[in-house]
């Protein structure tokens, strides 16, 4: 794609995002985040707990400490040691399944916010775009996990992967740096597959990459600023009282709803002004041949 097209289609994702008032389908999209952080906390939790590796759960939070806002924190452990400390034993029991339920509502959303965004008409049956939903919970939650993971262990697991697999001393100098790119990869895979499974448009996977290395990396600096602006600007807690560690984590999901769609966006209209990535509905309901004209026309402007 030459330069003219690439700055037509931000010109466009720019419009876009004015004409699918993106901002508002952010703050519903935080919401519908809100019901689903809890519950997938507390199914890992109960999933680590069943594989008698506990510690390992405490290391996870830890983790996320430092990419959710400070002030979140006291809230998560403290709705988690509420839920946990009585009834560990039975939450990998049936009534997980409609904790798995409600953790997929935020990936249903996202289904629907993705839609709007490509401009794709979806009449998908419910039970077909929840199953989708779950199903994208649990892909992208394990790559995120992996990506968590590669985090946890550490730069000196470098050290002894070279040790103990007979590696030159180069690997373990490049690991740290090896860590932090094999987590950003994953991140990307993460956004990458949300965006090529969830709207419902047919498209060659790849195609979206550009929008999804976009939304991670805006994403990590959005996550820097907004823990910077917590820690020595913004005191949630004089304002909001209890519910100050609520609030900063709604506009965390807020924003980081915001530049997902914006990465969707950018994605769209990067398709549509590429030949090899054009896209179109894998299904177009079923409506006269007006309102079927008239479709096309709005898909072609």
């Amino acid at each position: 794609m030459c330069i003219a097209g690439i700055k037509q289609a931000f010109v466009s994702a720019y419009r876009d995002i004015l004409r699918h008032h993106t901002l508002q389908a952010a703050a519903a999209l935080s919401y519908y985040f809100v019901l689903s952080v809890f519950p997938a906390l507390i199914f890992l939790s109960a999933l680590v707990g069943w594989m008698h590796e506990q510690h390992l759960f405490g290391k996870v939070l830890a983790l996320i400490s430092r990419v959710f806002p400070p002030d979140t924190m006291p809230v998560i452990y403290a709705v988690l040691r509420d839920v946990l400390s009585n009834h560990r034993g039975t939450l990998l029991s049936f009534g997980m399944i409609g904790t798995i339920w409600v953790a997929s509502s935020g990936f249903n959303a996202m289904i629907e916010a993705l839609d709007i965004a490509y401009d794709a008409p979806d009449n998908r049956p419910f039970w077909k775009t929840r199953l989708l939903a779950m199903g994208l919970a649990a892909i992208c939650g394990t790559l995120l996990l992996i990506a968590l993971a590669v985090m946890i262990v550490g730069p000196h697991f470098g050290e002894w992967i070279a040790a103990h697999l007979g590696l030159s001393s180069a690997f373990a100098v490049v690991w740290p740096t090896l860590r932090w790119l094999t987590s950003l990869i994953f991140t990307v895979v993460a956004v990458e597959l949300l965006y090529f499974l969830a709207p419902n448009v047919k498209q060659r996977f790849g195609a979206s990459l550009p929008g999804a290395t976009f939304a991670v990396i805006a994403w990590n600096g959005l996550s820097f600023m907004l823990s910077l602006y917590f820690r020595h600007f913004a005191n949630f807690s004089r304002t909001y009282g209890t519910l100050g560690g609520m609030i900063a984590l709604m506009t965390w999901l807020y924003w980081t709803s915001f530049v997902l769609l914006v990465g969707a966006e950018i994605s769209a209209e990067l398709a549509k002004h590429s030949k090899k990535g054009i896209i179109q509905p894998k299904s177009i309901p079923e409506t006269n041949s007006d309102a079927d004209e008239d479709f096309r026309l709005d898909r072609a402007a």
